[in-house]
């Protein structure tokens, strides 16, 4: 069962590791990245980033769609993160008990696309033109979308903010 669903460019950090895993009391965390699935090092550092005792795995975002629908991970405690929200829509539109879509950091460290610039969409949600669609289409989805970076910071509804 996935209990944190999670938007944030840096995947595995301290936020990941210390708050977010405690709060949530998960057994694995997945990561859904294509990037990070084909390379050893970014493997070996994010794995390095999480939590002792959590089982980590990182796997591309059709792998990930693949092992999450899996009747196995239905008794387990999951936290999945990608780093985009073109890899959310994906896993939200292809996986089925996602409970919400959280939203940490997005857009500060993420490669620019020519001729595609950001704009800031509230404290640290930068997107271009294409990447507001793709939050768009998450909030469409009926999921409940908020920006929270911390468990302890107030949870804000982002379906308002790409209007």
């Amino acid at each position: 069962m996935i209990s944190l669903f999670r938007i944030d460019e840096r995947l595995i950090h301290g936020q990941i590791a210390i708050k977010w895993s405690r709060h949530t009391g998960v057994s694995h965390i997945v990561v859904a990245n294509d990037a990070a699935s084909e390379s050893p090092l970014i493997q070996k550092t994010l794995r390095m980033a999480a939590p002792a005792g959590i089982k980590t795995a990182i796997k591309s975002v059709d792998d990930a769609i693949a092992l999450l629908n899996d009747d196995r991970c239905k008794n387990l405690k999951i936290l999945v993160l990608v780093n985009s929200p073109s890899d959310a829509v994906k896993v939200v539109n292809s996986v089925s008990d996602i409970p919400y879509i959280n939203v940490g950091n997005y857009g500060r460290i993420a490669p620019a696309k020519p001729n595609m610039p950001r704009k800031r969409y509230g404290n640290n949600i930068y997107c271009d033109d294409i990447e507001v669609e793709e939050f768009k289409q998450l909030v469409a989805t009926g999921l409940k979308c908020i920006y929270q970076t911390t468990p302890e910071e107030p949870a804000e509804d982002i379906s308002g903010i790409f209007k």
